[in-house]
């Protein structure tokens, strides 16, 4: 890996890099588990059982906001560091940039992440996203508020619970404004995950993965 200046130039293409974006409950987890299982790549998974400030976000979202995005920025910082020097094709369970242009942004536009908070988090976040490799491919999971809902409330976890349809509305927004600003930017591949009920009809998967070979060959050819 060569350092110029402020970019991280790497003097090899890569294995190839993919996120799994999307809302709370939007299958992001399942899917990358059934990714890395039928393509054979490593996984990085968002921890959620072992956050620290998870619960207390939930409870306090003024106290504690600023803490869980620190956090969050954090281990997937940590993860990022291991996928650079990852010599096997990865696959991502959410992005750091989602934390910043779709988490952090609601949170300030809702009040509960004050501006000189929002303000330093985001100078962080750029300052570190300079170092990072960018993902050659993100799998946007694009579901419903009643779909999401509907998960959530199936899979059970407590602190989940207290989620809002409010909250998940403007998460979705946020979502959908960040995927439309990353055209010119990054390979965008989206899956109607409403549509993408693998419990009731697995089969539905090999569709995806055919998508997604079809960007790992376009990846691998360029």
């Amino acid at each position: 890996m060569i350092n110029n200046g402020s970019k991280t130039i790497l003097p090899f293409k890569p294995p190839v890099y993919i996120v799994v974006a999307g809302n709370i409950g939007a299958g992001k987890t399942t899917l990358a588990e059934k990714i890395a299982d039928y393509f054979q790549f490593n996984a990085f998974y968002e921890s959620t059982i072992h956050n620290p400030y998870l619960e207390d976000f939930y409870r306090d979202m003024n106290r504690w906001s600023f803490n869980l995005q620190i956090y969050f920025m954090t281990q997937r910082f940590i993860e990022q560091r291991k996928i650079i020097n990852c010599e096997r094709p990865c696959v991502q369970d959410r992005s750091i940039y989602e934390d910043v242009e779709v988490f952090a942004y609601i949170l300030n536009k809702q009040g509960y992440l004050s501006n000189d908070d929002y303000n330093t988090y985001r100078q962080l976040f750029y300052e570190i996203a300079d170092y990072l490799r960018k993902p050659d491919l993100i799998i946007y999971l694009r579901a419903s508020v009643w779909t999401l809902i509907s998960r959530i409330r199936k899979r059970g976890r407590d602190f989940e619970q207290k989620i809002t349809s409010e909250y998940l509305f403007e998460l979705h927004d946020a979502y959908e404004r960040w995927i439309a600003s990353l055209r010119n930017e990054f390979k965008v591949l989206t899956i109607d995950a409403d549509q993408l009920d693998l419990d009731k009809r697995p089969e539905l998967i090999y569709d995806v993965y055919a998508r997604v070979q079809e960007q790992i060959d376009l990846y691998e050819k360029s």
